[in-house]
């Protein structure tokens, strides 16, 4: 989350659910025939994955989007039932804190969070 705040300060996203909407973007565009409808989203995608070299992430096999899906179901499943910090876990454990899918599996949990801190 730390990340995402950066790039809000940094003007990359005007703020935390534009980052949200681009997340959701980014998941569906890695599923077949989907086109991003979100305004600047190659302009956002190339910003958010600077760091990664974009011949690797042309690169990446089926079975690593797969994995990814996957992922991001068990942390899903974890999170309904309210166990949290075990998707937390299963996150650290999957992906290093660097990853951008570690970032995109971390924003999923946030409504989970509020949804925690809103019980309580």
């Amino acid at each position: 989350m730390d990340c995402v705040e950066e790039m809000v300060e940094e003007g990359v996203f005007s703020n935390k659910s534009e980052f949200q909407r681009f997340a959701v973007e980014y998941v569906l565009s890695e599923i077949e025939d989907y086109e991003p409808e979100m305004v600047d989203f190659d302009e956002l995608q190339k910003e958010v994955f600077q760091h990664q070299a974009v011949s690797s992430r042309a690169e990446m096999s089926p079975e690593i989007n797969e994995n990814f899906y996957e992922n991001a179901a068990r942390v899903r499943q974890f999170a309904i039932r309210g166990d949290i910090e075990t998707a937390e876990e299963y996150i650290d454990t999957a992906y290093p804190v660097t990853d951008p899918r570690c970032l995109l599996l971390d924003d999923l949990l946030e409504s989970y969070r509020q949804r925690d801190t809103d019980d309580e």
